[in-house]
């Protein structure tokens, strides 16, 4: 496979989990509403922080699909309750600001927004199953075709998608928010957190259960 098979290849299978709702999109959503794009931009580089070094551990052996089954059951349950945690975080301030709530920008969003991309991507074991399995296909290409160079090369075809994708997201729900009244704000924002908080307990049910 050449370049000019990889490369769309790339962007196919990654919008598979890129576009896929989940946690990192409602978080974001939830940023978005108050932060805006630059939010967004946040959780997607708090994202990449983590996705990056591991798309090159695995790229050179140090990060394999036992390795993973070692740690599935820990990082499920960790990830599961930190999303649960994060919704009831966000559900108890909603319900402090009461109808009165407050669109206005928080200079502390861009930092707290890093650290949930980070922290989202990294306790997901579902996210790291999928780089060692869907995408490791990608990986395997792109070395054959230009060893690490090649997998630096894939990893720009796919990881422009997450920030095009979450900008987007948080954008969008930016604008909204300046159209919905304070009291439809908070149902909003209660509703994002009752879904993060349904989330976790899904997936901690999910990783006790299997």
């Amino acid at each position: 496979m050449g370049w000019e098979s990889l490369i769309p290849a790339v962007v196919v299978i990654s919008a598979s989990g890129a576009l896929a709702p989940g946690p990192l999109f409602f978080a974001t959503v939830s940023y978005g509403l108050k932060g805006g794009a630059r939010s967004g931009f946040m959780v997607a580089l708090g994202h990449t922080a983590f996705e990056l070094p591991l798309v090159m551990a695995v790229a050179v052996g140090l990060v394999s699909v036992a390795n993973i089954a070692q740690g599935k059951l820990l990082m499920g349950i960790v990830g599961s309750v930190a999303i649960a945690v994060f919704g009831v975080l966000q559900l108890r301030d909603a319900i402090r600001q009461g109808s009165s709530f407050n669109n206005s920008m928080n200079p502390k969003i861009p930092a707290n927004a890093f650290l949930v991309g980070l922290l989202f991507t990294g306790l997901n074991p579902l996210f790291i199953v999928w780089w060692l399995t869907v995408g490791m296909k990608l990986i395997l290409d792109s070395l054959l075709l230009a060893s690490l160079m090649g997998v630096g090369i894939m990893y720009v075809s796919h990881v422009w998608m997450d920030y095009a994708w979450l900008v987007l997201v948080s954008h969008l729900a930016s604008r909204a928010s300046r159209l919905i009244a304070g009291k439809w704000m908070r149902l909003l924002m209660l509703s994002l957190s009752l879904t993060l908080i349904i989330l976790g307990v899904v997936m901690l049910i999910n990783v006790l259960s299997g």
